[in-house]
């Protein structure tokens, strides 16, 4: 099988359960950020150390993001196929996997500049893409039936990954930098 079908060279592509739309259509833009999401998770996991205890978490999220954008890539009205599910489980993960990481750090009394490791730096990276996916995701929702948990999902992974950066530091023992606003 080739991995050119030229089926895309009109600027369409094909949603799951056959409709053809636009590749700048909400949806395609909305899976395609979730997707660069999950590689960027796939560097955070190469980067990460057993210290940081959060490998096996990061493979958990990817499997997500696949199954997120899978429910995306999905004409809701005309996919016959089954698509994997999210479930509360998926969320309660996440949220206890931040509540351990909050318990070990000391209170954030101001907000931080990203930056002091690498994995630090791209969990920050991963946050910011995470939140774009959410911001469209939330407004394919105003048009379009998007799963709800999708939303709380996201919404949920970046606080993850907001609390996975200060962590790195953390175990590491490198000062966070408090932003300082010039006033």
């Amino acid at each position: 099988m080739k991995i050119y079908t030229k089926t895309g060279d009109s600027g369409k592509t094909s949603l799951i359960g056959g409709t053809r739309v636009s590749k700048h259509h909400l949806r395609i833009d909305a899976y395609g950020t979730v997707d660069e999401l999950n590689s960027t998770i796939g560097l955070l996991k190469d980067l990460a150390e057993e210290k940081d205890q959060c490998k096996e978490i990061l493979a958990e999220i990817q499997d997500r993001l696949f199954t997120i954008g899978s429910s995306l890539a999905a004409d809701p009205e005309k996919s016959k196929m089954k698509i994997p599910d999210l479930n509360t489980e998926d969320i309660t993960l996440l949220e206890k996997e931040i509540d351990r990481m909050v318990a070990a750090l000391p209170p954030l009394k101001s907000f931080i500049l990203p930056g002091g490791h690498l994995l630090n730096s791209h969990s920050h990276v991963a946050r910011c893409v995470c939140r774009r996916a959410e911001r469209l995701a939330t407004g394919l929702s105003e048009l379009e039936w998007v799963e709800p948990m999708v939303l709380i999902y996201l919404n949920r992974l970046s606080d993850y990954l907001f609390m996975l950066a200060r962590h790195v530091c953390f175990v590491r023992n490198i000062t966070e930098t408090p932003w300082r606003p010039r006033v």
